[in-house]
């Protein structure tokens, strides 16, 4: 089973919403990222996303959240990888008007999207198998 880790601070630019909240597309997008990086572990090519089986958000997101995405193949076919993928809140923002930068670090991480789809990758594409 090949899997992917990502950590990565959600900025203002990522802020699509009032109150600095996230878009969840930005979640998929990061999704997305780690499967690129799982197909090209496992296959040597970059592949196409195709389609997401299932889409859940837990809770939301804002700027300077840092979040954890966490990803794995879970089924191998012919062309097709079967993936599942997490995102986790690690740091929280917790700005105050006296401290507009405050974070604190969560004592556990706050699970805020998973999800799980297919990707395919041309039999063409593959690497060769060793």
């Amino acid at each position: 089973m090949t899997e992917s880790f990502l950590r990565i601070r959600m900025s203002a630019h990522d802020a699509h919403y009032g109150g600095n909240l996230v878009d969840g597309a930005r979640m998929l997008a990061l999704f997305g990222d780690a499967a690129t990086e799982l197909l090209i572990q496992n296959d040597g090519d970059e592949g196409l996303f195709v389609a997401y089986d299932s889409v859940t958000f837990t809770a939301p997101v804002y700027a300077g959240d840092y979040i954890e995405v966490r990803a794995r193949i879970d089924r191998v076919g012919n062309t097709s990888r079967a993936m599942t993928f997490e995102a986790y809140k690690v740091i929280a923002a917790d700005p105050t008007p006296e401290q507009p930068s405050r974070a604190r670090v969560l004592t556990q991480p706050l699970l805020v999207t998973r999800a799980s789809g297919t990707c395919v990758v041309p039999k063409q594409f593959q690497r060769p198998a060793e």
